[in-house]
């Protein structure tokens, strides 16, 4: 019954932290952007497409947009590590390259407190006049930099910010995410750096090939249409019926379509010959396709109306519903031999920053147009489409990057293998504690040793400090609909969370608190170190005290009034819940390493003094992140601490050196207060220690 209503409040509680969040928007209004954007730029309005400002110059007023400003949290609100997604002022120019990024706002508590924004706002700085089209890597202080550790090969390094290296990661999806949707949708662009690198045409395989033997390779691809075909595209519409040739001879030919791509010696060396295609090649700046199409027939793809040098109104090309914009080369072209007697022939080029794949399938259509009417015509059109890619040993294929949140597990590869190999031996210790417990000094220096390695390795160096901003996080990025993806930016943090979880069940909360909070950890520390002064001074300050029980009973259910104040703020109030958090003292101890302000370093030390007289003050009297994990310890499903019938009854020994107040009288353990020292499992099974043990030992030497 108690674990049932304890779910239920949960379920409520939850249910109204859903009901309630608000969704995110942008905050700027076209004024605000005019003041970022002086002359000789204007600010234009809003575009209904996509929330975006475009932005033309008093200098070329015809030129039309020439750049684009827009909020990333209107197109890639990705939450942070605090659960609310960064807000930046993000502007591209028309050739797809970034102008600015600007932070508007953000609530991640290494930026808040702890670094500062300073970091941030350098971070964000590198952007500017870096391509779209290229790869974007960021360098942290764990990995390399970059794949070889420097820039190049189509890639942008930027460097990243070593104590925010999750957050990072996050700020560079929200730019790129965002700053892709605009260019996708004004631009007609799609950049590697969203859809990895694309293929290249090989320039070390040629092959002299006529025209029948490219058509059957499939280097040359056709389109087939006869008059029952084009007159099933018309069905239904005001163009329909209007082709006597399509109704009388529905079997015949309407027109033929040819299509190649140029790149490729064995196909342009054959269709424009050896000249001319080393001319083009070296007309088409790096990464440009060039496609030649051709056809034969009723519709010939230069209408009368077609002006060299421009876009063909009767063609289309478009790739995973992307349209590209194909321009005439003007070229003097000469059928191939072998080919048929073609009406018309174009060479065409793509924009430099296209973005288009040629390895995969282009999609070429042709317009087809019908009128009905004299005066005021009505016209309709119709198009025929088919997808056109060459096959792939002409191509090269670039590997394509790893996700970014991959590239953070990659980066950290040595970390996380450490961290693991240690939570494996943490585990093996916890399934079979006596083997270690039994004797006082092998258990004091193993856990002296880990929490050593937990304090310096853990937290410092690996940063994996948990913290309650992860779960009021969680709470509001699932409210928000953005699920928990960001999570996966901070593998540390991630394989912590799922070992603690998944302890919870076996263990308890005492797993991660007693064993894996570097805060904690330092607290312990703390602590012997008072003793040791205490006894070398004989301080009666630093000697150990206990708060009386119910002062420390009512101290402890404080922690979940603090708990619930935080889930609350991070709804209603999150700036005040962002002050409420830094009750915690983790990100000062141990996220920055006590580089912080004078008030922040004094309260963290005094919570270190306070643990040195009343053990672990912080983790049992104010943490609400111990609160939440003792919440999840009633999920625990076996009492794996084992007990006596003498325990308690009337033993008092383990309860009386329990450090954490978590036997009771009568000799149970209280789980919800236990931080799982081993100490009471040593007791247990020595002789010499355990009071019945001793008693036993007696009587059988008596009889």
């Amino acid at each position: 019954m108690r674990r049932a209503a304890l779910l239920g409040v949960l379920c409520l509680a939850w249910g109204l932290l859903l009901a309630s969040l608000p969704a995110v928007a942008g905050v700027l209004a076209r004024e605000d952007v005019a003041a970022r954007f002086g002359p000789p730029w204007r600010v234009g309005e809003k575009l209904r497409e996509v929330p975006a400002w475009p932005l033309s110059s008093e200098l070329s007023p015809d030129a039309g947009p020439l750049a684009y400003v827009f909020e990333s949290i209107d197109l890639a609100p990705i939450p942070g590590f605090e659960g609310t997604p960064f807000n930046l002022l993000v502007a591209i120019d028309a050739q797809g390259v970034l102008l600015e990024v600007e932070v508007l706002s953000q609530h991640e508590p290494v930026f808040l407190g702890g670094l500062g924004e300073a970091p941030l706002r350098e971070f964000v700085r590198q952007y500017a006049g870096k391509p779209l089209s290229r790869q974007f890597v960021i360098a942290s202080g764990y990995g390399q930099r970059g794949a070889d550790g420097q820039e190049g090969g189509g890639r942008v390094v930027l460097d990243g910010v070593s104590k925010a290296t999750a957050s990072i990661r996050i700020v560079n999806q929200s730019v790129l995410v965002s700053a892709l949707a605009v260019a996708r949708e004004r631009l007609a662009f799609a950049a590697p750096a969203q859809a990895g690198p694309p293929a290249r045409a090989r320039a070390d395989t040629y092959e002299s090939l006529d025209y029948a033997a490219l058509l059957q390779r499939g280097y040359v691809q056709r389109l087939t249409l006869r008059q029952r075909d084009v007159e099933a595209l018309f069905a239904g519409s005001a163009g329909a019926g209007l082709d006597p040739q399509a109704l009388q001879a529905p079997d015949a030919v309407f027109g033929e379509y040819h299509v190649a791509y140029l790149n490729p010696p064995s196909i342009g060396r054959a269709l424009l010959g050896d000249a001319a295609h080393a001319a083009l090649l070296a007309r088409l700046e790096p990464g440009q396709h060039a496609y030649w199409v051709a056809s034969v027939g009723q519709w010939p793809l230069t209408g009368e109306t077609f002006v060299r040098g421009t876009v063909p109104a009767r063609l289309s090309l478009h790739q995973d519903g992307v349209p590209h914009e194909a321009r005439d080369l003007d070229l003097l072209l000469v059928p191939p031999a072998g080919a048929p007697a073609f009406d018309s022939m174009l060479a065409l080029q793509l924009p430099p920053l296209s973005g288009l794949d040629p390895g995969q399938p282009v999609r070429f259509g042709v317009n087809l147009v019908r009128s009905r009417g004299v005066i005021l015509p009505e016209v309709t059109v119709r198009t025929a489409g088919f997808d056109y890619a060459p096959p792939a040993a002409l191509l090269d294929y670039p590997p394509r990057p790893l996700p970014e949140w991959l590239q953070a597990w990659r980066g950290r590869a040595v970390e996380l293998a450490v961290i693991a190999l240690a939570l494996v031996a943490l585990s093996v210790v916890l399934a079979r504690p006596r083997a270690i417990s039994r004797w006082p000094r092998r258990l004091r220096r193993f856990r002296q040793g880990f929490l050593a390695f937990t304090l310096v390795f853990i937290g410092w160096y690996a940063q994996g400090q948990l913290s309650i901003v992860q779960l009021t996080g969680a709470v509001k990025s699932l409210a928000a609909g953005q699920g928990l993806g960001s999570f996966l930016y901070d593998p540390v943090s991630l394989l912590l969370i799922a070992f603690t979880a998944l302890t919870l069940v076996v263990w308890g909360r005492g797993t991660f608190c007693g064993w894996l909070c570097p805060f904690g950890a330092l607290q312990e520390f703390a602590a012997q170190l008072g003793q040791w002064l205490g006894r070398r001074t004989g301080l009666r300050l630093l000697r150990p005290r206990r708060l009386p029980s119910r002062l420390a009973g009512a101290l402890a259910r404080g922690r979940y009034v603090l708990l619930a104040a935080l889930l609350l703020c991070a709804v209603f109030a999150p700036a005040a819940g962002a002050w409420l958090a830094e009750l915690e003292p983790f990100k000062t101890a141990i996220t920055v390493g006590f580089a912080r302000s004078a008030p922040f370093v004094a309260y963290a030390l005094a919570l270190l003094l306070l643990g040195a007289i009343y053990y672990k003050f912080f983790c049992r009297f104010i943490c609400p992140l111990g609160a939440a994990l003792t919440l999840g310890g009633k999920l625990r499903v076996p009492d794996w601490l084992v007990r006596r019938k003498a325990c308690g009854q009337p033993c008092q020994t383990c309860r009386h050196r329990c450090a954490y107040d978590a036997i009771a009288r009568d000799g149970r353990i209280r789980y919800d207060d236990c931080f799982q020292c081993l100490d009471c499992v040593g007791i247990y099974h020595d002789e010499t220690r355990c009071a019945p043990l001793i008693l036993q030992r007696k009587k059988a030497a008596r009889s």
